[in-house]
């Protein structure tokens, strides 16, 4: 444990000191005003070979770390040398600094100020890339004559073999080892070395742009503050760099059968660069220091909405925190009077073992959106491919349907696939056999992995024909989040709604002879335990005890079982992000090198070759630019979370707070929809309190509940709620108002529309003693409309970075923590050597005024290398 603190105290002031260094260049010389946000797509043109070339990037304005789509037209398509990329190919990058003036059509970054060049340093055998095209690597030539070579750098190294550095935004300089730095590498690293051009000409990939938080190397998203006052983010650029089949004198390359492409860094590539200015968030509270502070805790489905609201709730005077908690330790918390507001899904007391408390709770819906499948596979046909289906090698499939006896199998690690190495090939006179460890003949005759399944490619016909590695890291899971959830809770309630499922899982197998994996199935008779495994549960457990060490890995020592194989994320965020980035979480590579020998990961998945399906919630999905696989309704259509879908279905919520049943009846709507409610026990809360609570209700459902991109908004992956739900929430803030009851300090408080027992409860309801008094009617005074013209403030700044409090009950994941704002590299340093012991309490008082924050509250997860996501 001593050891792992060191370890964080050294990483987090690192990441610290780079954090606050920025304020040095964050003061934006010469900038008299913010410049004004367009929030809209940029497209430029390419030049010399590329002139016929346009790129489109979807989103220019507002980041945060998030995915944007970058798309392309005009150009060549891609050739390969074997399986490298070889021609006319486009590589992306994410850049700091002030344009260098090289282009004065199209302003951009030194090179020596892109995150670039972090490929793998080993096990290289599949990987696209040359050693030049993938890296920082250049050869010197006074006047160069192809492609790669460079201009400046390696003139005094032997043969002219250098490295273009890499400056970070602290004046820190990297001259060597550029591969894998202190600051980046083949783990961490956003940088797209291959992106292919279809025969068509066209191309796309989708791009995570990252904060300081990710990157503090670059520093976007720093906060700068202009001559009027205002604030913004630093600015960054996304840089493009194509690369063609011509030569520097305009002559296509001579030998064709290898790959000629050199560094898109080179000072020879450089000159055909396409720069795109990116807007950021600033990076850091802007609620003023000292402020009053409401906290509020609970459901990560309302999280990606807390954290846009957060800002525009700072002009009331008030900073309104946010922990994500668990959803049973949020009920808990306030069923025992915790003086908080908190968010959930279900009523307090519906946890096994608890009730509901005594007194008014008053529930308000403040969010809709849903647990989605959310995936990231890509096409890789195999030879009984169509040529229609070879010409889109590489790129991604964009629908999937599921059934709910599809997920059960990926649940239950089913799939032949999945309990990995317990079912070998074995090969006797050039015939090959499957045979099955003691007690897995069970998995001999089921399919490898999802892909490959009877039933998914009935329904998935555009699957066929491919050829993807079916092993842990690919489609024999879903990749989920450790702990007990709602959302677990309402898949499992989803896939126990249909009939196959629950007859999959009793035992019974699907049509094409698949079984469940007998340590998941509900027929006690078939469980090697001799218990039946329980289903209606709010958690995804490993139930299989299958340890192996893995096929192919001759020289390990160490076996792995199945959280080896599949393991857990902190949250339903982390998943997406993981899908998005390809990463594989099963560490499959053994380093017998290492002291003592270790099992590790070999990185994200090879562009080209990605195969990711996680559990995961609308919002961050949309966040992270996943697809979402359409489920089947009960009435029998597959559909997708769309704003549509999820108000159809939340138009069958039912009870106090609004319950989505799995069953939604309309024939449009999403079975995995889920409102989210505000709950709060007035009795417990002062006056002022329950003032505070109730202006931050009022402004989730008006202003608050208009989508869009800027900070205050309801981001993508919600469904603004409908003019009844809106009501409720409102007449539940008036009754939070004019409370009248026994207060926190005793004594009976406010005047005004306390609850009667007895009635009919529903969404927004006060419940007192063993009734509800629902709110119901047309509440008093006009209801903002939540649009573009909503009266509330826009535009300002707010927390992107959001310190994180702990609190998590002990069957959930502890999530490490970060600090709020760079306040100078001595602080951010100090910072980062407090943050690793923040587990458990959270700053209030003298912690704002040191860090110069206010305490925003929200989850994070520890990045490798020591950097951090939102």
């Amino acid at each position: 444990m001593r050891r792992r603190q060191l370890f964080r105290m050294a990483v987090g002031a690192t990441a610290g000191a780079l954090a606050g260094a920025l304020l040095a260049v964050a003061a934006a010389p010469g900038a008299g005003a913010a410049p004004a946000t367009a929030g809209s797509a940029v497209t430029v043109s390419g030049r010399g070979e590329f002139a016929d070339m346009k790129f489109t990037v979807s989103q220019t304005e507002g980041l945060t770390d998030r995915a944007i789509t970058v798309s392309w037209t005009g150009g060549t398509p891609t050739t390969f040398a074997g399986n490298q990329f070889n021609t006319d190919f486009v590589q992306i990058m994410q850049c700091w600094g002030d344009d260098d003036g090289t282009h004065p059509d199209n302003p951009g970054p030194p090179r020596t100020q892109c995150e670039y060049g972090a490929s793998p340093t080993t096990d290289r055998s599949n990987w696209p890339g040359n050693g030049d095209d993938d890296t920082r690597a250049v050869v010197y030539r006074a006047k160069p004559g192809h492609y790669g070579q460079d201009d400046t750098y390696g003139s005094t190294l032997p043969y002219g073999l250098g490295e273009v550095p890499f400056t970070s935004v602290d004046g820190t300089v990297v001259t060597s080892g550029t591969q894998n730095n202190r600051f980046f590498n083949h783990a961490t690293t956003n940088e797209i070395d291959f992106a292919r051009t279809q025969a068509d000409g066209t191309g796309s990939e989708i791009f995570e742009t990252q904060t300081l938080n990710e990157a503090p190397q670059l520093g976007c998203g720093a906060p700068v503050t202009h001559a009027d006052g205002t604030v913004t983010g630093r600015s960054c650029w996304l840089v493009i760099v194509p690369q063609g089949h011509l030569d520097l004198d305009g002559e296509p390359y001579e030998d064709r059968t290898q790959v000629n492409a050199g560094s898109p860094v080179s000072s020879t590539n450089w000159k055909n660069r396409i720069a795109v200015r990116l807007g950021f968030n600033p990076v850091g509270a802007s609620c003023t220091i000292g402020a009053e502070q409401q906290d509020t805790i609970g459901s990560e489905l309302v999280a990606e909405a807390m954290s846009s609201w957060q800002a525009k709730l700072c002009a009331s005077g008030t900073v309104y925190g946010f922990t994500q908690l668990g959803d049973a330790d949020t009920r808990a918390r306030i069923t025992s009077g915790a003086d908080t507001l908190g968010f959930v899904t279900r009523p307090l007391g519906s946890d096994d073992g608890t009730t509901a408390p005594t007194g008014t709770v008053t529930y308000a819906p403040v969010a809709l959106s849903g647990v989605v499948i959310g995936f990231n596979v890509e096409r890789q046909p195999g030879s009984t491919a169509t040529s229609e289906q070879k010409a889109l090698e590489g790129t991604r499939f964009t629908s999937m349907k599921l059934t709910p006896r599809l997920i059960a199998k990926l649940l239950t690690e089913s799939y032949r696939g999945s309990p990995w190495g317990a079912v070998k090939t074995v090969y006797s006179g050039g015939t090959a056999t499957l045979t099955a460890a003691q007690g897995y003949g069970w998995a001999l005759h089921n399919p490898a992995g999802l892909l490959s399944d009877p039933e998914f490619l009935a329904l998935n016909p555009e699957y066929a024909n491919q050829s993807i590695p079916e092993n842990p890291s690919t489609d024999t899971d879903l990749e989920v989040a450790l702990g007990h959830t709602d959302a677990a809770r309402h898949l499992w309630n989803y896939v126990l709604a249909d009939k196959d499922a629950r007859r999959f899982l009793a035992g019974v197998p699907d049509d094409d002879g698949m079984r469940v994996n007998p340590y998941y199935s509900t027929n006690a008779d078939l469980n090697p335990t001799g218990s039946a495994f329980t289903a209606a549960r709010d958690d995804y457990p490993k139930a299989d005890p299958w340890t192996t060490i893995p096929p192919g890995s001759a020289e390990a020592t160490v076996k792995q079982g199945m959280t080896d194989f599949h393991p857990y994320v902190d949250d339903m965020l982390l998943a997406a992000q993981h899908a998005r980035r390809g990463d594989q979480l099963w560490k499959s590579s053994w380093d017998a090198t290492a002291n003592p020998p270790v099992w590790k990961s070999p990185g994200p998945q090879n562009v080209g070759q990605r195969v990711q399906l996680v559990v995961t919630d609308a919002a961050s999905a949309a966040r992270y630019g996943l697809q979402t696989a359409g489920l089947r309704n009960s009435a029998g259509k597959y559909v997708t979370p769309t704003s549509a879908s999820l108000t159809a279905a939340a138009t069958s919520a039912k009870g106090s707070p609004a319950v989505v049943p799995v069953t939604a009846s309309r024939t449009g709507a999403y079975p995995l929809a889920m409102l989210v409610d505000a709950v709060v026990r007035p009795g417990q809360l002062k006056a002022a309190e329950r003032k505070s609570y109730a202006a931050l209700l009022r402004y989730a459902v008006q202003a608050g509940q208009h989508t869009g991109i800027e900070l205050g908004d309801l981001p993508l992956g919600y469904a603004p709620l409908g003019r009844a739900l809106r009501g409720r929430t409102l007449t539940a803030a008036k009754s939070l108002e004019t409370y009248k009851g026994v207060g926190a300090n005793g004594g009976s408080t406010g005047s005004g529309t306390g609850g009667s027992a007895g009635g009919s409860g529903g969404a927004g309801a006060t419940t007192g003693g063993g009734g509800t008094d629902a709110g119901t009617g047309t509440p008093a005074g006009t209801m903002a409309s939540p649009s573009a013209g909503s009266t509330a403030p826009r535009g300002g700044t707010a927390p992107d970075v959001i310190t994180t409090a702990g609190g998590l009950t002990p069957a959930d994941p502890a999530v490490p923590f970060r600090l709020a704002l760079p306040v100078g590299a001595g602080l951010g340093a100090l910072a980062g050597l407090i943050a690793p012991f923040a587990a458990g309490w959270r700053p209030r008082g003298p912690a704002v005024a040191l860090f110069g924050a206010p305490d925003f509250v929200r989850r994070t997860t520890r990045r490798l290398g020591g950097r951090f996501r939102r």
